[in-house]
């Protein structure tokens, strides 16, 4: 059967020392990982069962992009993440289990709209506009889990080169085999999957013309430049 119209072509990512591409399947985030950031926000860490949302995978670009500031915003945020990439399908597996389905993991942004995100928290209504941004997941190349295991690496920010957010992965409440097993009871994961394992304290507000620049040690680093 012959389409009325095309659609774009999936992003992929650009994996360490290969060719060939990760495609991307979707992208799941986690709320709150970090104490830190909780309480800057006016909120707490959930210790019950950790909590998401979700971007488009349309919205996803590559690290290097030069992209324009987004619409219907005045207050767009930063936010680096850990982020955790599915090389295997999983449904209900143990923690102990999880880490076989991790085919690597990378530096992200998670891009925000905050004006709209408080909109909605104060009108108890859905985060979408609010995270689900065009050009809003930003993603550096990945490298395999035999090559890298978060444990206290540094993960920071830097925008137009100052400082903004700096802490550690050893910070996050919940772990990557944590969020895998519980994320897999909710969903059947595929090989392609994402998730953006939350952000710590210090994100803040940035302009057209800024330019971002997220870092975990041992991972290759994200950039992003708003137009």
């Amino acid at each position: 059967m012959s389409l009325l119209f095309t659609l774009p072509t999936p992003v992929t990512l650009a994996v360490q020392n290969e060719t060939a591409a990760f495609p991307i399947h979707r992208i799941f985030c986690v709320g709150r990982n970090y104490e830190a950031h909780a309480q800057e926000m006016g909120g707490q860490v959930d210790r019950d069962a950790p909590w998401y949302f979700t971007k488009s995978p349309t919205h996803a670009v590559r690290s290097g992009a030069t992209v324009p500031f987004p619409k219907a915003t005045q207050n767009y945020h930063h936010e680096v993440e850990l982020v955790v990439a599915l090389g295997a399908d999983a449904s209900d597996i143990s923690v102990q289990d999880a880490a076989g389905v991790i085919f690597g993991f990378g530096c992200g942004l998670d891009m925000t709209r905050r004006d709209l995100q408080a909109a909605s928290k104060e009108g108890r209504k859905p985060w979408s506009t609010a995270k689900d941004v065009e050009d809003g997941a930003v993603f550096g190349d990945l490298t395999r889990a035999g090559d890298f295991a978060p444990g206290d690496q540094r993960i920071h920010v830097r925008v137009n080169g100052d400082l903004r957010q700096d802490a550690t992965l050893a910070d996050m409440v919940w772990t990557c085999p944590e969020l895998v097993a519980h994320l897999s009871t909710l969903y059947h994961l595929r090989a392609g999957d994402l998730i953006m394992t939350g952000t710590p304290a210090g994100v803040g507000q940035v302009q057209a013309g800024d330019i971002i620049e997220g870092g975990i040690d041992g991972l290759a680093p994200v950039f992003l430049k708003l137009t």
